[in-house]
């Protein structure tokens, strides 16, 4: 007989609670409602496809038009709401997605112990940096850097500090270049994504150790390290306990990008020079132009074998984004995969548009793919890009391609934001979880494979 670990009994019953309320969660409408349980899913899915289009008629029309999606779009949930509480089974709804929910955090839960380490980054012990630079953003994120008190913290642990001047730009990729020609051994920023990118490329560049301080508005590539953004001073422990990470770097050309690159419509409305003042009224002035190609170019995107021909809308990431778990949405599980990740839209009529919420699978207007280069195109010499939230105008064709294990990133060895990567509601896992192990603590050991 092999006896159970804690943890390995723990993951058996939570393997078990899951499979059983997702048992309960499907059995209830039947149990309750019988064949109108039929209707009820229907009105789900048919409120779903209604609510999808009335969306894509807001985003593509103007006028009269617009203002009837927009009734449409905010009704059509309430009335499948009414109609669920007039047939007294809205309380049978929300019990069973209750239970859904929690046979998803359950199981989360169960293989979150079996699968998140082998999508943790690999950690190398590091020595403490001698001559750490860092470049800060006093006004990036709201003011962390004074609101935190980065500067004075980070010089007190030996760093040199630049502080940017808002009303002065500078080069801050020459700025890295420079102190590292003065003999800075680690480089690093506190700011958002488009600087953190720009001094990245120079510590690739030089082979030095980079430093991410979680001091920009969304921290997105902060997020995947699994650092604390709620804590930007945190990241500064990494100067005298840290740990390095191996991670890829992606280029759009020449220059670095951490995040993602995109092109089509965002892109476009992010260059307009009303977008800053007014972001609402500027989508919604654009958007039906460029998403009927009445206005914009014509893009083709080719990411290896996948061919996307006039898309509304291209994003390009260092590692792909997860897209078959909404919880995990612009979430990337890894980051040293060696491959950009690749999404394409598009979407000519509302019935696309109400595809698209049924995932990538069955979704005909979405393409998933993955490469080592992505190669876009266009009907013009140049087109809009948006690159880690920066607005830039480049040269067409536009060649991205990553560097695997380029960029060495210092992080603290204690991180609280670790998220738990590499975990989806795997059915199939669980329902192993639960007979093998009861097997096991029979006294029947599992035979691998079985």
């Amino acid at each position: 007989m092999e006896p159970l670990s804690r943890r390995h009994v723990a993951q058996r019953w939570l393997a078990r609670l899951a499979l059983t309320a997702a048992g309960a969660a499907v059995a209830l409408p039947l149990v309750v409602a019988g064949l109108r349980s039929i209707a009820l899913v229907g009105a789900a899915l048919g409120g779903t496809a209604l609510t999808a289009a009335g969306a894509w008629w807001v985003l593509t029309r103007r006028g009269v038009v617009r203002a009837l999606a927009v009734l449409l779009t905010a009704a059509t949930p309430l009335v499948v709401l009414a109609y669920y509480d007039r047939a007294n089974l809205l309380w049978v709804v929300v019990t069973s997605l209750g239970l859904w929910a929690l046979a998803v955090a359950a199981g989360r839960s169960a293989v979150r112990a079996t699968r998140a380490h082998e999508a943790r980054l690999r950690e190398r012990i590091a020595a403490r940096p001698r001559r750490p630079f860092l470049i800060m953003n006093p006004r990036s994120g709201g003011g962390k850097v004074g609101e935190f008190g980065l500067k004075e913290k980070a010089e007190a642990l030996g760093a040199r500090v630049v502080l940017l001047d808002p009303d002065h730009p500078q080069d801050v990729a020459e700025l890295a270049r420079r102190a590292a020609d003065e003999g800075a051994d680690l480089l690093g920023v506190a700011g958002g994504d488009g600087t953190q990118a720009l001094v990245a490329g120079v510590a690739a560049e030089r082979g030095l150790p980079f430093l991410v301080i979680c001091a920009g508005t969304r921290n997105h590539f902060a997020m995947d390290l699994g650092l604390d953004r709620a804590d930007p001073a945190a990241c500064l422990d990494a100067l005298r306990d840290g740990v390095e990470l191996r991670v890829d770097l992606g280029y759009v050309g020449d220059r670095p990008f951490v995040n993602n690159v995109s092109f089509g419509a965002y892109a476009a409305v992010v260059q307009s020079p009303a977008y800053r003042d007014d972001k609402v009224g500027t989508i919604l002035e654009l958007l039906p132009d460029l998403l009927t190609h009445r206005a914009g170019p014509r893009l083709t995107a080719t990411a290896g074998d996948a061919v996307i021909d006039e898309p509304q809308a291209v994003l390009v990431s260092n590692n792909p984004y997860r897209t078959d778990d909404p919880a995990g949405l612009g979430r990337r599980d890894r980051l040293d995969t060696g491959l950009l990740g690749v999404l394409g839209v598009k979407v000519d009529n509302a019935a696309q548009a109400a595809g698209l919420l049924m995932g990538p699978r069955v979704a005909s207007g979405l393409t998933v793919a993955t490469a080592r280069e992505v190669l876009t195109t266009a009907d013009a010499a140049e087109i809009d890009a948006g690159v880690d939230g920066e607005a830039l105008v480049l040269p067409t064709p536009v060649r991205c391609r990553v560097r695997p294990g380029a960029l060495r990133v210092r992080v603290p060895r204690s991180r609280p934001g670790v998220p738990a990567t590499g975990v989806r509601t795997d059915w199939r896992r669980l329902r192993k979880l639960a007979l093998t192990m009861g097997r096991t603590a029979a006294g029947r050991p599992h035979r691998p494979g079985a």
